[in-house]
């Protein structure tokens, strides 16, 4: 599958942002979904990740109550709504798929990537 994200940009704290990651060919509802974070500097980090039904979620603490992940299967696309917008969230946002378990925060567990978009908070 080929996944392609979208939707960063500048933003000020305390503002929303929302991302979108659409997925090519026809087996997007056999994958669990999950975006993860780079910020200039440090590793990747979990952010949140959805079940292949999209009726569970898991979300990173620092996320949790901020950010929100949904999927349409009919358009094979996977969100990221965040609110209450952050410095600290600023970073190079990526969308993965994986085969196995939506519960799984490690980013070696994702089989398929797409770029990244860059979302960028000012305080």
């Amino acid at each position: 599958v080929q996944l392609q994200a979208s939707g960063g940009g500048l933003v000020q704290a305390g503002g929303s942002l929302r991302l979108s990651c659409a997925a090519s060919g026809r087996t997007f509802s056999s994958y669990a979904m999950g975006w993860l974070r780079q910020a200039p500097g440090k590793e990747r980090e979990f952010v949140g990740s959805i079940s292949r039904s999209g009726g569970s979620t898991y979300y990173a603490d620092s996320v949790k109550g901020r950010f929100t992940i949904s999927r349409d299967d009919a358009k094979n696309t996977v969100y990221l709504q965040m609110n209450s917008l952050k410095p600290e969230d600023t970073a190079v946002y990526y969308c993965a798929a994986r085969s196995g378990s939506f519960y799984y925060s490690l980013s070696n567990g994702y089989d398929y990537w797409g770029q990244g978009t860059q979302v960028t908070v000012s305080s």
